[in-house]
C-alpha cells in the first residue's frame, strides 16, 4: 500500500473528512465517559451545560479561550509556511515575563499597557528568531530547537520566581510582584474574569486573516508552505519569508502570556499556563490553519475544558477525559488532513 497525492480534492473530501474526525472524537468521548461509569449522553450534556449553561459559564469559556486563540494563531501562521513552531509555550512565558518586568514600575508611562504588549511581542519574536535562523542557515530541525526552548524557558521562569522577581510579600510562594493597576487590562464585564484580552485576540485573528489573504507576505507564506523550491524559483526570498513568519508567530504566542498576566492573574507564576502552547497546536489543526477558524475552535476547546470541570463535579468523572479528548481530536484531524491530500492505493 502507498499514498498517492490528490491534485484537486473535492469539496466533500476537504470538509467531510474533518467533520468525520470531529464526530469520531465525540464517539471516543462517549466511550471514555462510559468506561468511567457515567451515562455518555448525560456526560456530554453536563459538558455543554458547564460551558454554556449560564452567563458566568459563557464568560469563563471565553476567558479560557483567549490564550488559546493567541497560541492557535501563532501555530497556524507558522504551520502555513511549514515552519513547525512547537515552542509557543516558551514564547508565551517570554511575553508573561515582559509583562511583569514593565508592569511593576519599571516603565513609568501612562501608555504602559500598549508599550508592554509591543515589548512582549518583541520578546516572543526574538525567542523564535534563533530557531528559524538555525533552520535557514544550518539546516537544524526547528521541531527540536523550539521544543527544547519550552523546557529552558520554564526553568528560567522558575529561577526568576525564586530569585530576582520573587514577591517579598508572597509568603514564600514562587510568584512575582503584582502588576500595578495601570498595567492591568480592564474587565469587559465588571466583577467577572473576562477581560479585554479576548477582544484583542479577536482583532489579532482578523489581522492575521487580512495578512494571509490580502497581502504579499501572506501569498509568500502560502507559496513557501506549498512548495519552497518552486517559490525560490519564482524569485521569492524563502529564508526571509520564514524569518518574517517566525517573528509574527512568536509575537502572537507572546501575547497569550501577556494577556494572562495583564488581564487575568495580575502576577507571574510557574503554573501560569497549563499547556496553552501545546493546546494551540490542536486548535490550529482543528481549524485547518484558518485564522478565523482558530477563534471558533479555541472557544470549542475552551468549552470542553470548562464543561469538563463542571461534569467532574456533577458526575464524579475525572477531568483527564478532556485531555484524552484533545489528544484524540488531534490524532483524528491529522489523519483526516492526510487523507484529504492523499489517497491510499494498493500495490
Amino acid at each position: 500500500m502507498r499514498l498517492e497525492p490528490i491534485a484537486n480534492p473535492s469539496t466533500a473530501r476537504r470538509f467531510g473528512l474533518p467533520a468525520m474526525a470531529i464526530g469520531a472524537t465525540f464517539v471516543v468521548a462517549m466511550a471514555l465517559a462510559l468506561v468511567a461509569g457515567a451515562n455518555p449522553l448525560a456526560a456530554l450534556g453536563q459538558i455543554a451545560t458547564g460551558a454554556l449553561g449560564s452567563k458566568l459559564a459563557i464568560l469563563e469559556t471565553l476567558n479560557r479561550a483567549t490564550p488559546l486563540i493567541f497560541t492557535g494563531l501563532a501555530v497556524a501562521v507558522a504551520f502555513r509556511a511549514k515552519l513547525w513552531n512547537i515552542g509557543a509555550e516558551a514564547q508565551l512565558y517570554a511575553g508573561a515575563v515582559v509583562a511583569v518586568l514593565l508592569g511593576t514600575g519599571a516603565l513609568g508611562s501612562p501608555f504602559v499597557l500598549p508599550l508592554s504588549a509591543l515589548a512582549a511581542m518583541l520578546a516572543g519574536a526574538m525567542l523564535l528568531l534563533g530557531p528559524v535562523l538555525l533552520k535557514t542557515r544550518l539546516g537544524v530541525d526547528e521541531v527540536v530547537t523550539t521544543l527544547l526552548l519550552n523546557f529552558i524557558m520554564l526553568l528560567f521562569v522558575s529561577y526568576l520566581l525564586e530569585g530576582p522577581m520573587k514577591d517579598p510579600m508572597g509568603m514564600g510562594w514562587p510568584k512575582s510582584t503584582p502588576l500595578l493597576p495601570e498595567a492591568r487590562l480592564p474587565r469587559i464585564v465588571e466583577g467577572l474574569r473576562l477581560h479585554w484580552g479576548f477582544a484583542l485576540a479577536l482583532i489579532a485573528a482578523i489581522v492575521v486573516w487580512v495578512i494571509q489573504t490580502r497581502t504579499t507576505l501572506g501569498f509568500e507564506i502560502r507559496a513557501v508552505g506549498q512548495n519552497p523550491e518552486a517559490a525560490r524559483f519564482a524569485g521569492m526570498p524563502v529564508n526571509a519569508v520564514l524569518v518574517k513568519t517566525a517573528l509574527l508567530s512568536g509575537g502572537l504566542a507572546a501575547l497569550a502570556g501577556w494577556s494572562e498576566v495583564a488581564g487575568l492573574k495580575g502576577h507571574l507564576s510557574s503554573d501560569l499556563s497549563p499547556g496553552f502552547g501545546y493546546t494551540g497546536i490542536i486548535v490550529a489543526m482543528l481549524a485547518l490553519l484558518h485564522p478565523l477558524g482558530v477563534v471558533l475552535t479555541a472557544i470549542f476547546i475552551a468549552g470542553i475544558f470548562v464543561g469538563s470541570d463542571a461534569m467532574s463535579r456533577a458526575a464524579g468523572v475525572p477531568t483527564y477525559i478532556a485531555d484524552m479528548l484533545m489528544a484524540t481530536a488531534l490524532l483524528c484531524m491529522v489523519l483526516a488532513i492526510l487523507l484529504t491530500r492523499f489517497r491510499v492505493v494498493r500495490g
